[in-house]
């Protein structure tokens, strides 16, 4: 029932040209249920529903587009003039995706079109795409026997839809560092070239770096409890959540708690410049002219770009586990810090560490983008019509991945950690990364590799949660909100 509606009044709501007025006006008065001359968001959504079309978020984006004197719903002269905007946007995006200018869009377009957006896909999964335009209409086939897509089909999918091109269905997706849980180790964003071009691309990196900075902010004591833990805790020597607490606020007050904060707040700006400018060389490197870049090519070009950043800004991270594990009085600040570092231990023992911790970027990266990946195709296939997930999808998509990737690479962190606040501990317990690994073991046991990791799985989803809400503040307060 739902289908015969929907192409009944989407196929005729042509809204630019005198003939088809009428047909939009139709339209309009099938959505206004109550009859007052507006529809407001409550009725676009029932008639939305009716038709069939079930994106979240979808009738409130709308209204707010053709919203102009802010009442909080649409009359029928704004309506008509943002589904005919709207259309000319569909006919601009149904262009650029018909390469061969044949009037119909097919699998190898949209694999060319996705690719150049950073999202490699297989024929298969291009066709099943293809196969949502095309849900009562019957296949076309071409004579090479593809399926495609034309015009029509096109825009009664997406006319009333809010995305308007397949950039902005991409932005949905697109597994962000924005998502900051305290660890840089993912792979970096993709930008498109239009970002490039308008310099949108600087302002998303300064609007996930402050969100990062208060994420990290926000959720510093569980990170200085989870180094505390992994440098001090043992069989002989456990150490609870509550106690470390006391223990610390004991000895150095409330603010003990944020120590190494202001460190690993400072190094995220140069890390994702660093990475990005990386990122996109490597991909220079690994591509072919003139094409795209594989999906293998692009994980490799990520994780070397991580392992270049990690390599520059390391020292900072021995600093900040130094920092995060001083007593009162050890230190004035950072700089009094890397001198009696220097002093004491000379330039090496600023990349202690430095192995596991590369060594870690890439189970780490492989794994969270995996997971993110699957989990994302999963919600895809029982929402085939939806372009934006909404937020809880996303921040769910991120937080399973991310400690997914932590589980995977937590033993390396901790040899990393303990290895970084070597000075701090006996000359006796400075060991190799496979020494002190398997000291770790046969002192406590496999688990032992994973002390501190309940401080920091609590602060995967309020820092997810708050570099998320921050970012989202950040693009509106930059001019970038899609």
């Amino acid at each position: 029932m739902y289908q015969t509606l929907r192409t009944c009044l989407l196929s005729n709501a042509r809204c630019w040209d005198a003939d088809s007025k009428r047909s939009c006006q139709d339209l309009f008065e099938r959505l206004d249920t109550n009859k007052d001359g507006k529809v407001d968001v409550a009725e676009l959504r029932a008639g939305l529903m009716e038709m069939g079309i079930f994106r979240q978020g979808a009738a409130q984006k709308i209204v707010s587009s053709g919203d102009q004197n802010k009442d909080g719903s649409l009359d029928l002269n704004e309506f008509s003039r943002y589904m005919k905007e709207h259309e000319k946007k569909l006919l601009l995006a149904f262009k650029s995706l018909d390469r061969n200018n044949d009037g119909r869009i097919d699998v190898s377009e949209i694999q060319q079109s996705l690719a150049e957006l950073g999202m490699d896909i297989s024929k298969e999964n291009a066709l099943k795409i293809l196969q949502r335009f095309d849900l009562h209409i019957y296949p076309l086939m071409d004579n090479d026997g593809t399926m495609t897509v034309d015009w029509n089909e096109w825009r009664e999918h997406f006319l009333l839809c809010p995305a308007h091109n397949l950039e902005e269905i991409i932005h949905y997706w697109k597994h962000s560092s924005v998502l900051d849980i305290g660890d840089s180790l993912a792979i970096p964003d993709e930008f498109t070239e239009e970002e490039k071009s308008s310099g949108h691309w600087w302002k998303h990196l300064a609007a996930g770096a402050v969100a990062g900075a208060v994420s990290r902010t926000g959720t510093a004591p569980l990170d200085r409890m989870k180094v505390f833990m992994q440098v001090h805790s043992s069989k002989t020597n456990p150490i609870s959540l509550g106690g470390g607490f006391k223990q610390m606020i004991t000895e150095g007050g409330l603010t003990s708690l944020w120590r190494g904060n202001g460190i690993n707040v400072l190094k995220i700006a140069p890390e994702t410049a660093i990475k990005f400018m990386a990122y996109e060389q490597y991909k220079k490197l690994l591509s072919s002219e003139g094409k795209t870049i594989e999906t293998h090519k692009r994980f490799m070009a990520g994780s070397l770009a991580g392992a270049t950043a990690q390599t520059a800004i390391y020292p900072m991270e021995v600093l900040k586990t130094r920092l995060t594990l001083r007593k009162t009085g050890q230190y004035s600040g950072m700089f009094d810090c890397a001198k009696k570092i220097l002093r004491k231990e000379g330039v090496k023992a600023f990349y202690k560490g430095y192995v596991p911790n590369l060594v870690g970027i890439i189970p780490y990266a492989g794994i969270d983008l995996a997971v993110y990946e699957t989990l994302k195709n999963l919600w895809l296939s029982y929402h085939p019509d939806s372009a934006n997930p909404g937020v809880l999808v996303l921040v769910a998509c991120g937080t399973m991945s991310s400690t997914c990737g932590q589980l995977a690479s937590y033993p390396l962190a901790l040899v990393r950690t303990r290895m970084q606040a070597q000075a701090s501990l006996d000359a006796s317990d400075q060991s190799s990364m496979s020494s002190l690994m398997k000291k770790v073991v046969a002192k406590d046991g496999f688990f032992g590799l994973y002390r501190g990791i309940l401080p920091n799985f609590m602060k995967v989803i309020p820092a997810v949660s708050i570099s998320y809400v921050v970012y989202e503040y950040m693009k509106t307060g930059l001019g970038i909100s899609k």
